[in-house]
């Protein structure tokens, strides 16, 4: 059918989980690290360190989803940190999207001994950007959506990721 938009492979996003800051239903989350790095062959490249990220989840009464409300900073790999009058990180991001809560993301949110890495298809995300860096202002006027998943490796931090994807004109 014509008209609807085809999705291009833009980025991966992994998020290092920090602090958990638990209330009865929105919970805080800082990043303490992770990286957004291009798929091959999208433009504008981006190869970027997550500087500091926090993660406002809100929990629906029937436990059943997670609303996600983030805010994070990246860093670029060429070191820059925007115009000389900021101190900004070079690209700011944030994305909104939901948790379909299942069994073994519910083990991975109580810190189960048992919570193991779960695949895609639970977390679904749309993504924008800002920077003030004029080689990367298409990011700015894309439109992303990703899914995610949570990576487990005991004695590790927790790590979200995200394969983010370019909305782009359909046949």
């Amino acid at each position: 059918m014509s008209g609807f938009p085809n999705l291009q492979p833009a980025f991966t996003l992994q998020e290092h989980i920090g602090n958990v800051s638990r209330g009865a239903t929105v919970q805080v989350i800082t990043f303490k690290g992770g990286s957004l790095k291009s798929e091959p062959g999208f433009s504008p490249a981006v190869d970027a360190k997550v500087a500091f990220g926090a993660d406002f989840l809100r929990i629906d009464p029937s436990q059943k989803h997670v609303r996600l409300d983030v805010r994070s900073f990246l860093k670029n790999h060429n070191g820059s940190v925007g115009t000389e009058f900021s101190l900004q990180p070079l690209i700011s991001f944030g994305y909104t999207g939901y948790i379909e809560t299942t069994e073994a993301i519910t083990k991975i949110f109580e810190g189960s001994p048992e919570a193991a890495t779960v695949e895609f298809g639970n977390i679904f995300c749309h993504f924008t950007f800002e920077t003030g860096d004029d080689s990367l202002k298409g990011l700015e006027r894309g439109e992303f959506v990703g899914a995610g998943r949570f990576i487990v490796e005991h004695g590790k931090p927790l790590t979200v990721e995200y394969k983010i994807s370019k909305l782009i004109k359909g046949s």
